[in-house]
């Protein structure tokens, strides 16, 4: 498939797997990558029905420099331009992500109400306080608030970086170090990018009833970075039916930890499921 005529963002790290007549858009998490997201789109491509666009948020893939320098609408719109591209392809598009990609999921369904065919949401991150995150973290959307408060935060990344995986922990925890943000994504991140998260979340919360579409919620039970309760709040607050299912012997970033072959299945599933028959047109492959 020619993935030239879609808008995948900057820089070559997004990418387009698969040639089925179904339309996956995964969007990667705050300060990630599209990398985070590969095993997964590998898996849901494998199974021959679904063609997976994973793009790259604007600001990401670079320095903090460049992600200060966007807020979460810039974000959006290039999820919202990637969207609607993949849209003209297929007849039915399914939309998922990780961590606050799969925020941002739920509002591309809200924005385009009976455009979108479900939702794939992993880990979604509605609040960070997993069992890592500090004990006074709920305090940060105060300080944001206090004059230049928004200036004098700034988080870095720390182990277990959402991975229980050691092997792998190992060799993500190196490639951060090292500044491969294309790969690893970002060890740090400064008070403006969580404003932005929080603007972000806080005008979905009240959007989440108009979702009417159905929706899967993977989730671990051991997340170090956002407890059950994020899981737990999408099930009860979504307009449409939730399918929620919590996950063990993995951390947050379960599209590459050790429960990763689950998702794929689970993703599969809930796709083949919600994905009502359809004519494919003789001359599809071309157009593709």
């Amino acid at each position: 498939m020619n993935s030239l005529e879609i808008d995948l963002g900057e820089g070559d790290a997004g990418f387009v797997l698969g040639e089925g007549p179904v339309g996956i858009l995964l969007i990667h998490g705050l300060t990630g990558t599209p990398t985070e997201l590969r095993q997964v789109a590998k898996g849901l491509a494998k199974a021959g029905n679904c063609t997976v666009y994973v793009p790259t948020l604007a600001g990401h893939c670079g320095g903090n420099s460049d992600l200060q320098a966007t807020g979460w609408l810039d974000w959006y719109e290039g999820v919202r331009k990637t969207f609607a591209q993949v849209k003209q392809r297929h007849a039915q598009v399914f939309v998922g992500g990780l961590s606050m990609g799969a925020v941002m999921s739920m509002y591309v369904a809200a924005e385009h109400p009976g455009q979108v065919a479900g939702l794939l949401m992993y880990s979604t991150t509605l609040k960070y306080d997993g069992w890592s995150i500090h004990k006074l973290a709920f305090l940060t959307p105060l300080l944001m608030k206090i004059p230049f408060g928004v200036h004098i935060c700034r988080f870095e990344e720390k182990p277990p970086y959402g991975i229980k995986n050691e092997r792998l922990r190992a060799i993500v925890e190196r490639q951060m170090k090292e500044g491969h943000s294309s790969e690893a994504g970002l060890l740090t991140m400064e008070g403006i990018t969580v404003r932005e998260l929080h603007r972000m979340n806080a005008v979905v919360k009240k959007r989440m009833p108009e979702v009417k579409v159905p929706a899967l919620v993977l989730h671990s039970i051991e997340d170090d970075i956002t407890s059950r309760w994020n899981a737990d709040y999408v099930e009860r607050h979504l307009g449409g039916p939730v399918t929620k299912i919590l996950l063990d012997n993995c951390y947050h970033m379960i599209t590459v930890d050790l429960q990763y072959r689950r998702v794929i299945e689970l993703s599969a599933e809930f796709v083949e499921q919600h994905t009502h028959a359809i004519e494919a047109p003789e001359d599809y492959r071309q157009r593709a």
